[in-house]
């Protein structure tokens, strides 16, 4: 049998020299689950690290902002060293006067150990007024019983 240990990769830092908001002061957040220890802040404050659903299945994230914001920069990571699996996200946005929420972007990632265990996400965007952000994120498109996380979710 051949084996290797894998190296657990640090906390993916967001890129330096972005004024990132502070969603502590500015949103109130809405998640369908977390884990214990892994609280959904964990992902969206600049000083923890890691998001984790307690249930299987679909999870959503909502960012709903006190005041309407413009956000010019969406930054995501995720992280799987354990099981290969095609995890797939929608990040979707309603804006002030809005009703339905307008898609940003869809995204697939094949997660498969060791090569291929990080998805970064870097998307520059120009949204104005946007009173609520939404991430929905499908863990794995086979297995109904796959549990989303998230290392980083930030905003600009």
């Amino acid at each position: 049998m051949q084996k290797s240990k894998l190296v657990p990769t640090p906390c993916a830092p967001p890129p330096p020299g972005q004024d990132w908001l502070d969603i502590d002061r500015i949103a109130w957040v809405e998640v369908t689950s977390e884990e214990a220890g892994y609280p959904v802040e964990s992902a969206l404050l600049a000083e923890r690290c890691g998001w984790r659903a307690a249930d299987p299945g679909i999870q959503r994230i909502r960012v709903m902002f006190h005041e309407p914001q413009r956000l010019r920069r969406i930054w995501l990571v995720s992280e799987d060293t354990e099981n290969t699996r095609t995890q797939e996200f929608v990040l979707q946005w309603l804006p002030v006067a809005g009703h339905c929420f307008r898609e940003i972007v869809r995204q697939q990632w094949n997660f498969s150990s060791p090569d291929s265990v990080r998805e970064i996400e870097d998307y520059v965007v120009e949204l104005s007024d946007v009173h609520v952000l939404e991430l929905l994120i499908l863990p794995d498109k086979k297995d109904s019983e796959a549990r989303a996380s998230l290392l980083s979710f930030r905003l600009a």
